[in-house]
This record gives C-alpha cells, structure tokens and sequence, in this order.
C-alpha cells in the first residue's frame, strides 16, 4: 500500500512501517529499551530523509512513553521530584542539540551527522550488550553468581546543592540528575531518540535509584524530552508528518505491550546478544549506506499541493498555514494514543484477573 507523504514528499509502503514499528516496539517493551535507535535507521532504509526520520520517531517516542509511564503512574512506581530534576537538564540539552542540529542543517552536513552518529552509537551499544548477553550465558552454564556493586561514588557526587528524593530514598546534589539529562537531551534533539540507553543505567550506577523506579522515571523524562524535540522540529523545519506519525504510533503501541507481556513470561537474558548482534548490523549496513553505497537520487515530481490527494493536501496546508497548531496537533496526537493504551491494557488486565479469580 504505497502513499506519498506530503511533508517528507517520498512515497512509503503503510504496511511496511506498521510491522516495523510494531517489532521494534515489541522489542522495545521486551527488552526495556527505546526503539528509536533501531526505527529511525529503518526510516532512514526506506528512503525518508535523515531529518524528517529523527523528527517523525521523536513523536512516535513520545507516545510510547506516555503510554509506558501512565502504566507505572497507575502502579505509582515513579520518582516524580527526581524526573522534574532531569527534565530540567533535558530542556537544556534538547535546546543546544537542536541549535546544533539547526547548524549543520544550514550547512548541508545535517544527513551525514545522523549518518555518523547513528553508525558510532549503534557500534559502542551493540559491542556492549554482546559482551554482556555473551558474559551472561557463560556465567548462567557455568552457574556463577557475581555480586555487582550497585553504587559507585563518581566526581559528580561531590557536586554542591544536595536535595533530599523520598521516593528514591536518596540525598545528593541536584545537579547529578540535571547533567545526566542534559546529555539525554542533547542526543535525543540530534538523533530522534529517546535516550533510555543512556538515562536507565545512570539512573541505575551514577544516581542509584531503585530499580522499580527506574523504567517509570525514565519514560516520564523522556515524555517531556521527545515532546520538546518534536514541538521544535515542527515548527522550526515542519518536519512532522502525521500520516507517518500514525502508523509508527499505531505499530508501536501495540509492539510494546506484547513485549512487555512476553517480558513477563520469559527470560530475555539470551536474547541479549541476538539483539546486540541486530544492532551492530545496523550499524555495518548504516556505514556501507553511508560511504560506500552508490547515491541514488529519486526524481519525484511534485508540484505544490497538486499531486496530492484530499487528505495528504489538508495535511500539507495545515503544516505551511498554521505550522504552530499542527505542532501542537502531533503533540496531542501522540499523548492521546498512549494514554489510551495504557488503559484499554489496564482494563483487559483487571478483566482477565477478575475472571481468573472466579474460575478459581
């Protein structure tokens, strides 16, 4: 089912981003990782440019948190004070990341920067989870038992201005969680990601939070990060496109709540090192994309809103005429659809308990 997008002006196959989005939302609710360093290469693959990839997966990120944090807010398994402290930095990130990204933009360096820093993550981040998923099948046949230090004191420890978390039950500066999401930031407003690969494990080794509290804080960080990322792409670039925007969400939505339901079933320990191997793979294929494939160039007519259908012209229009309201309309989009999901799978959850106990 090909359809023009009229923002990205390429033509993509609907089906084909919807069972993607759906398997890397599946592994994302499997693995408690973000997606976005997996689907916007495959955007990229398929032909959507570098820049309107990261900004559309911005907003498919943010619904799959708003989805994924209303879940932990109704299990009250969230640290709100300690994610205010992060989105603090996060705003600061996401501001220079996208005055960055604004920069090499003008230059006409932007793709290759993506390109560039997609290849480098994917590598350090694949290379790691392979030793890792690797170093924890050996350990699981040879049944040894590490004791890992759960907390080490870093130079960021000794920062001033100490606040008290009780929910965390923790006492340090301020500005630890504020740096951390000053990085995240950063690196989400360049690369459409929602930083979950960074922000969980020091959540986890440089915070030291507890662990309950980490994937609910997270996906409450991230809801402010991507909606920022994704209100700035719209109306700096009009980048949003909500035709591809609904059927990421839609496919990502319905990924991770399977995930999250396998997750509970079976033990991903071993499939570690599967998905690190995918990631370095796309990685490779990122790099070979990049420097030594031949460069086609598509020669797609258009002219205006001529070549457009109905819908796909209101969509245009809107994005050109009232570029702040189109924003404004993906944000609400996105927020919308994870909230429902949240609660249409808290609902068959309670159904399925309350059946479970009267057949007891």
């Amino acid at each position: 089912m090909e359809v023009f997008l009229p923002i990205a002006e390429v033509s993509v196959n609907l089906i084909t981003i919807f069972s993607l989005s759906t398997i890397v939302g599946v592994l994302s609710g499997l693995f408690g990782v973000g997606g976005g360093f997996l689907m916007t290469p495959f955007l990229i693959f398929l032909g959507i440019p570098p820049s309107y990839a990261v900004a559309n997966e911005a907003n498919n990120i943010l619904a799959t948190s708003v989805s994924g944090s209303t879940t932990h807010w109704l299990k009250d398994t969230l640290d709100y004070k300690m994610g205010i402290m992060i989105v603090i930095g996060g705003v600061v990130g996401t501001i220079l990341g996208i005055i960055t990204f604004t920069y090499f933009k003008e230059i006409g360096k932007i793709n290759i920067v993506i390109s560039l820093a997609y290849m480098y993550v994917l590598a350090i981040i694949g290379t790691l989870m392979l030793v890792e998923g690797l170093s924890e099948i050996d350990r699981a046949r040879k049944k040894i038992i590490i004791k890992k230090k759960l907390h080490s004191h870093y130079w960021i420890h000794g920062l001033p201005l100490r606040v008290r978390f009780k929910k965390s039950k923790l006492y340090e500066s301020a500005f630890t969680p504020i740096i951390i999401g000053l990085i995240v930031g950063f690196i989400a407003a360049i690369m459409g990601i929602g930083g979950a690969f960074i922000l969980v494990p020091a959540m986890i080794y440089i915070i030291g939070m507890p662990t309950k509290l980490v994937p609910g804080t997270s996906l409450f960080v991230t809801i402010f990060v991507s909606a920022i990322v994704t209100i700035l792409h719209a109306f700096n670039y009009g980048s949003i496109d909500l035709i591809l925007v609904s059927m990421l969400i839609l496919g990502s939505i319905i990924g991770v709540q399977i995930g999250q339901k396998l997750g509970e079933r079976i033990d991903s320990s071993e499939l570690k090192a599967l998905l690190a191997v995918l990631l370095l793979g796309v990685g490779i294929a990122i790099a070979y994309d990049t420097f030594f494939a031949d460069q086609i160039i598509k020669d797609v007519t258009f002219n205006g809103t001529k070549n457009l259908g109905t819908f796909s012209k209101f969509i245009k229009n809107l994005s050109i005429d009232f570029p702040i309201q189109y924003g404004i309309i993906s944000i609400i989009l996105a927020i919308v659809l994870g909230i429902g999901a949240a609660f249409i799978r808290r609902f068959f959850s309670n159904l399925r308990k309350k059946y479970a106990g009267v057949t007891k």
